[in-house]
């Protein structure tokens, strides 16, 4: 049975851009997005739709753009980093959506299933991947067990042959549209109930006895073009369908998600420049007074920093690219991908604030590409671990290392880590101080987020090492010490603040709006 409202797409039964090399594969990729947004004259309305026309993904997948991340064995380009990621920076150009489209097939699908997964079941899915453009999902998140995953309630008993997993996901890309999906779930027996561990399994959702019901279609704030919902799971996979751990299933999980965030890079570099073009753009065609925006100190000091998010965005695509293959076992790099994952999500919401800002009211309709792009970036800082969590957690790894190692000033730690060694001597003076390793959860995500900056400057140093353009790495340096400095004076107030308990209502103002003499001023 065909997966629900799954948009047509044409079979390729001869993916010949797999083949090409990878400029020319890219040239095309890119052509087919700029007709399909660019040159037809309907386009525009699409970001004020749901959902995704069946002739545009058809004219994006005759590509075959899903081959740039598939193993060579299987017909692919072989999955490469950088050329992965290049995809990702083409597709969010022109649609954040569509490129997180690609983004949750890549790293949430292909990435677990080419590591993981039993080379029968490989060959079937990525078949179908090639061939038929099919297209995968991962569903973790359920209705009561939101970032608390280690404790959720889908549960798996083995029946026969099979795996028997039953259970409710919800906020999972692609709802109703994946073929293919990588469901999670906890083994349950009679006597010890549900099992600590989590397991994977890939679910075929056009296989008898595999279909998973859409029991409600979610009306997402912005991210149209992805369908959202309430999932509900009773199906029966083989067990060559299940993911082999090479130690945990937590462990491989935290491997999974570390490299997916680790990737959001790709996501974000296409968007960025795009608000940046959109930005520089108008602010050179429009006129306030006797000049354009660019004349004005404001806009240039907006524009400066917006510039800095690409490069350092830039600087986090070389890191990722290298350091994020599936040959590297990323379960225990969490300090690293946490701070890439915040730091450039949090830059993309804040680039859009901006590009919003400088275009004015116009950019505050619905179907303006400045008002998309605030709504389409903000649940990047939430999906995949919201930010204020991953912030702490960061706090609480950098913490735990330090401690390992003895030592307690922030600036001689972060001195001899490879993530920060080059960033942290231009900061000595501002770090030369010791952590309290009991300090409160508002202490954590201050430090974390001012962590993660220090660790992405590091990244912006070593990309200027390598010959990027020196005027925009000192720029984007300058943007950064300045973040971080605010960061510490943050850090460094002492703010014990708590929501005070009003047992009836709130004071109304009006009753302060003529006061007498027998009134006891607040204190």
């Amino acid at each position: 049975m065909k997966p629900i409202d799954q948009p047509e797409v044409l079979s390729t039964p001869e993916p010949a851009g797999s083949r090409a090399p990878f400029s020319d594969f890219l040239g095309t990729f890119k052509d087919s997005l700029k007709n399909v947004f660019r040159m037809r004259e309907d386009m525009e309305q699409l970001s004020s739709t749901r959902g995704l026309p069946p002739y545009v993904l058809r004219e994006i997948m005759a590509t075959v753009p899903l081959s740039a991340f598939i193993p060579v064995e299987h017909g692919g380009r072989g999955g490469k980093l950088d050329e992965g990621i290049a995809l990702l920076e083409a597709a969010s150009y022109e649609s954040l959506s569509l490129s997180l489209i690609f983004g949750i097939n890549w790293a949430l699908f292909i990435q677990p299933l080419t590591k993981y997964g039993q080379v029968s079941t490989q060959r079937a899915v990525f078949k179908d991947f090639m061939q038929k453009q099919k297209m995968g999902g991962l569903m973790i998140t359920e209705p009561d067990y939101g970032s608390d995953a280690l404790h959720m309630q889908t549960c798996w008993t083995k029946q026969g042959e099979n795996c028997h997993i039953t259970g409710t996901k919800h906020w999972a890309g692609l709802t109703g549209w994946a073929d293919y999906w990588l469901l999670t779930a906890r083994h349950s027996s009679p006597d010890k109930g549900l099992g600590r561990d989590i397991d994977f399994f890939i679910c075929d959702a056009n296989a008898a006895g595999q279909r998973i019901v859409v029991e409600e279609k979610f009306k997402n704030l912005g991210l149209y073009m992805i369908p959202y919902g309430r999932n509900q799971i009773d199906v029966l996979i083989p067990e060559s369908h299940r993911l082999v751990a090479q130690t945990t299933g937590i462990k491989m999980m935290l491997d999974l998600l570390h490299r997916s965030r680790m990737q959001f890079p790709g996501m974000a570099m296409g968007f960025l420049t795009r608000i940046l073009d959109e930005a520089t753009a108008h602010c050179r065609q429009r006129k306030v007074g006797d000049r354009n925006l660019l004349g004005y100190d404001q806009v240039q000091a907006r524009l400066a920093k917006i510039q800095s998010a690409v490069t350092i965005c830039a600087a986090m695509c070389v890191s990722s690219s290298e350091r994020a293959g599936l040959e590297n076992n990323l379960a225990g790099q969490g300090l690293e991908a946490n701070a890439i994952k915040t730091c450039v999500t949090d830059l993309m919401q804040e680039a859009a604030q901006s590009l919003l800002q400088l275009v004015g009211a116009k950019g505050y309709k619905l179907d303006h590409f400045a008002g998309r792009a605030l709504v389409d970036s903000r649940p990047f800082q939430i999906f995949e671990g919201s930010n204020d969590i991953l912030y702490a957690q960061i706090s609480e790894s950098l913490l735990k290392q330090m401690k390992m190692a003895k030592e307690k000033n922030l600036f001689g730690y972060l001195s001899g880590l490879d993530l920060t060694e080059r960033s942290s001597p231009r900061l000595k003076k501002d770090l030369d101080f010791e952590l309290d390793p009991a300090m409160s959860q508002r202490k954590l995500v201050e430090l974390g987020l001012l962590v993660s900056r220090i660790l992405v400057m590091n990244m912006v140093i070593n990309l200027g090492d390598r010959g990027f353009d020196t005027r925009l790495i000192a720029s984007c340096l300058t943007n950064l010490q300045q973040e971080i400095s605010r960061g510490l004076t943050s850090y460094s107030f002492a703010n014990r603040s708590e929501v005070i308990d009003l047992e009836d209502s709130h004071p109304g103002w009006r009753d302060f709006c003529h006061p007498t003499s027998n009134r006891t001023p607040s204190t």
